[in-house]
Formats: structure tokens, sequence, C-alpha cells
């Protein structure tokens, strides 16, 4: 069993069994058991919708959130920034474990491994990348390449009628 904390503060342990993939099933309409087909598509496809994700979520925190009275607008309403991103890691650690075989999951691991590292060296290029350019510089670029900017003006002719005939 994994676990995630909302943006209230509230912990929540997702458990994923056939009763669950059932109910998700049911529920929303995805087959948690096809996640990884393609290539992992349909799992990145899932993470990336935050608001389907609140619903397989809220799918299988359901008895949890019974017991706890918590309707799943209001679950939803405590998904938000990180605590997305908690319960979207935790989700995804416990579909691994969800599969029967130990050298699937152990594979599935290494998959999901790689992936972070690479989504954490793209997002450090593109922060480098960033610092590096002169917001100043880039907007006075951008705005001298504009119709009818002061730095435009001069290379265009004038358009009113000569009054010298």
């Amino acid at each position: 069993m994994h676990s995630f904390t909302d943006t209230t503060g509230r912990a929540w342990v997702i458990t994923i069994h056939v009763a669950a993939v059932k109910r998700v099933r049911a529920l929303v309409g995805i087959d948690l058991y096809t996640l990884v087909d393609d290539g992992f598509k349909p799992l990145a496809a899932l993470i990336a919708d935050p608001v389907r994700l609140a619903d397989v979520l809220y799918c299988l925190c359901k008895d949890e959130a019974d017991a706890k009275q918590i309707s799943d607008e209001e679950f939803g309403r405590a998904l938000a920034g990180d605590a997305i991103l908690r319960a979207a890691d935790a989700f995804v650690e416990e579909l691994i474990d969800f599969f029967p075989d130990a050298r699937t999951r152990e594979s599935l691991r290494k998959v999901v491994a790689a992936g972070r590292t690479v989504k954490e060296k793209l997002l450090d290029h593109a922060g480098s990348v960033l610092d590096k350019i002169d917001p100043a510089a880039e907007a006075a670029r951008w705005i001298a390449s504009l119709p009818n900017s002061p730095g435009s003006l001069a290379s265009t002719p004038d358009p009113s009628p000569s009054t010298n005939s």
C-alpha cells in the first residue's frame, strides 16, 4: 500500500487489488491493468489529466473517503500542486505492486525510474536555458520585430499620400 497527503493534510492510502480494479472499470471506465500497454501511453495520459487521475484515486480511496465522509468533489478540491504529484507517484508505485509477476514489477520499476531521470534532465536543461535568457533583451527584440513598432517604422515607407506633386 502506498499513501499520499492532500492539500488539507489528510493522508490517503492507495490500495490496488482485483476489487479496486473492477470498481475503477465500472465507475471511471479505465482498466488499470492496461495502463502499461503501448509504451505506457495510457498511464502517461492518465497522469497528465489531473481530473481523470482524481477520479481514479477517489475510486481507489472510496472506502476511506466514505469513512471520513468526504465526497468526490471535496476529495478533488484537496488535490492541487504538489499533492497531485505525490498522489500520482503513490498511484504508480501501487500500480506496479499490483502486477503478479516479480520480473514484470522489476521491469516496470526500471522503466518508471528511467522516465523520471529523463524528466529531471529535461527540466534541468530547460532551467539552464531559461537562466541564460535576458528578458529585457528578448522583449526588445520581439517588440522591434512587430509591425508598427518604433524599431520597424524606420524601414517602413510612409503610407500617407505625398503633398508635393
